[in-house]
């Protein structure tokens, strides 16, 4: 008789802003129909990584779902980095941009499903200045507004819609770069560099269309310009790759100094400013698993 499979949900409680209960019970009744297990564990901000791995090895887990955002897939793939634990992703929280990059359905019971299945994708990662990037980490106005957003009160879209017009008050455009890539030193100037794993932001904007997580390499993408137009437009589900507005450039590593320290995020999270930054590629470092026939 096939063993049932030993899953743990790992839940963000206030990811998104909103209670989680709900979606707890809802997993617990869905899984129950599967032939599969169910182990839960809600994260509180302390020493989650450890919890995690902790439940992982004693529990003998075979796979995990993640509910919640970024930060809480990021959180998960910390913990079990180099256990070869597949994740499956339910998209619960404010900004949902790795998850925004897997077509995944909207239904959570469907959702549930694919964490059970057989289709995943080995995927890359990026360390940037020793921080774990999943999905997109840069430097300039996005990171500012980034910051912003974090000490605003409103979550979402509109949140982050609220914030533009004091970005752009408050940022010193345009910036200046000096970029190490591909053998070259590049002089550049514009309002933001992007490393990018993935094709979109949470927002929907296509940055990176040709990017692939599974593909050995990450895009550095430059930005130019930017007015409150273009900021408002990357919060719709439209590319944004017109070559007046960005450059891209692909590779396995990229250094990045700044005339002066600039705002940094990994992955939706402000990590403070910077002067420099190191971006190198880590291949095939996390399994995340897929609806049929997607990757």
């Amino acid at each position: 008789m096939k063993s049932k499979i030993k899953l743990l949900l790992v839940i963000n409680p206030i990811s998104g802003g909103s209670e989680k209960e709900d979606i707890t019970k809802d997993i617990q009744h869905i899984v129950l129909n599967q032939h599969a297990t169910l182990e839960t564990y809600k994260t509180t901000g302390e020493n989650d990584e450890k919890h995690i791995k902790d439940i992982v090895e004693k529990k003998s887990i075979d796979r995990i779902l993640v509910a919640g955002g970024d930060g809480t897939i990021q959180l998960v793939a910390k913990a079990v980095l180099e256990l070869d634990i597949p994740l499956g992703i339910i998209p619960a929280g404010s900004a949902n941009g790795l998850a925004s990059n897997f077509n995944l359905p909207d239904s959570l019971e469907d959702q549930v499903k694919i964490v059970l299945g057989d289709e995943f994708i080995n995927m890359d990662v990026i360390s940037v200045n020793n921080h774990l990037c999943l999905h997109i980490a840069d430097i300039g106005i996005n990171a500012l507004l980034i910051k912003n957003y974090e000490n605003s009160s409103l979550r979402g879209k509109l949140g982050y819609a609220l914030q533009t017009i004091p970005t752009l008050v408050e940022s010193d455009l345009p910036y200046r770069f000096s970029i190490e890539i591909n053998g070259e030193e590049l002089q550049k100037a514009g309002i933001m560099v992007a490393i990018a794993n993935a094709n979109q932001f949470g927002t929907g904007a296509v940055i990176n269309p040709e990017g692939k997580m599974n593909d050995g390499i990450f895009e550095v993408l430059l930005f130019k310009k930017m007015d409150v137009f273009d900021i408002l437009n990357t919060l719709s589900e439209t590319s944004v790759r017109d070559p007046a507005f960005v450059e891209s450039f692909a590779t396995k590593k990229v250094t990045i100094h700044c005339k002066k320290k600039i705002p940094l995020q990994v992955d939706g999270e402000f990590i403070g400013e910077v002067e420099t930054i190191v971006a190198t590629i880590l291949p095939s470092k996390i399994k995340i698993m897929l609806p049929s026939k997607t990757v």
